[in-house]
């Protein structure tokens, strides 16, 4: 069953040209799906209209099969979770315990369910100690964990991280893509993720290239990497360990393909083994 299906959709800002036109693209449920491009490829602006936060001029959107529509946007909206690149901008509570409960106090849910809610959501993105602080005095990546939980406790089925890591430092960014792993593999959610962050494509499970408001590429991580002139022509690279190897060969050194580093790492004890 397909989670989101996005067809011929098209979107403009202003009426000189569009900044989405025709995409189409399905992601599956409880997989993990990364949306890259440079900037201004119209990767956000797909996620917008995905969450019903912007309307489409044309095309259609389905979510687990239903079309996304003026009737059914509130039904809808609540089947989808998103982060946004500034956390700032989506808290609303005095303390972390506060904005957790938000949410569920906009549904109603009684004083004595929510609160084994939020229990239950800062326990697990790390963040039960902080439950009584200032969302406005935590780090960056402190403060994506709450908005990540605050998401999580109203228990979508699709989550969208909007360019969720690129205000975080390296080991605040690898925190949080080890969460949204967590978020994938454990509790079977499916995750649509816009990112410029190409290292974060090696974890999903499908990735979508696009270039200037269209869809350029389509494919597993490994079906993408294995197109380098293509993806440089939309300003895009290869992942580290991909460009690390391309040098290697080189200079001579024969290697299986491989995306991570880790395979990486592998290929190379396998070559020293086989010397």
């Amino acid at each position: 069953m397909k989670a989101v299906e996005v067809k011929d959709l098209t979107f403009s800002y202003d009426q000189e040209r569009n900044a989405v036109e025709n995409v189409s693209f399905s992601v599956k449920q409880g997989k993990y799906c990364t949306i890259i491009g440079h900037n201004g490829s119209g990767k956000s602006t797909v996620a917008k209209l995905i969450a019903g936060l912007i309307e489409k001029k044309s095309g259609t959107i389905l979510l687990d099969g239903i079309e996304l529509n003026e009737e059914n946007l509130r039904e809808l909206r609540n089947r989808i979770g998103i982060v946004f690149q500034n956390p700032d901008n989506q808290f609303i509570g005095s303390t972390v315990r506060d904005d957790i409960a938000f949410g569920l106090e906009n549904h109603c849910v009684p004083q004595e369910e929510m609160d084994a809610i939020i229990e239950e959501f800062a326990e697990k993105v790390h963040m039960t100690k902080y439950l009584n602080h200032e969302p406005t005095r935590l780090s960056g990546g402190q403060k994506q964990r709450v908005a990540i939980a605050g998401v999580m406790a109203m228990h979508p089925s699709i989550i969208i991280f909007d360019e969720a890591t690129s205000m975080l430092d390296p080991q605040g960014k690898d925190k949080i893509k080890k969460l949204i792993n967590e978020l994938h593999e454990d509790r079977g959610l499916t995750i649509i993720s816009i990112t410029h962050d190409i290292e974060e494509v090696v974890s999903s499970d499908y990735v979508i290239a696009m270039d200037h408001g269209h869809v350029a590429l389509t494919g597993t991580p490994e079906e993408l990497f294995s197109k380098p002139e293509e993806l440089r022509k939309i300003h895009l690279e290869l992942p580290f360990a991909m460009q690390l190897q391309e040098q290697l060969r080189k200079q001579g050194v024969k290697l299986e393909q491989t995306i991570t580093m880790e395979g990486l790492v592998e290929e190379l004890c396998r070559l020293n083994l086989n010397r």
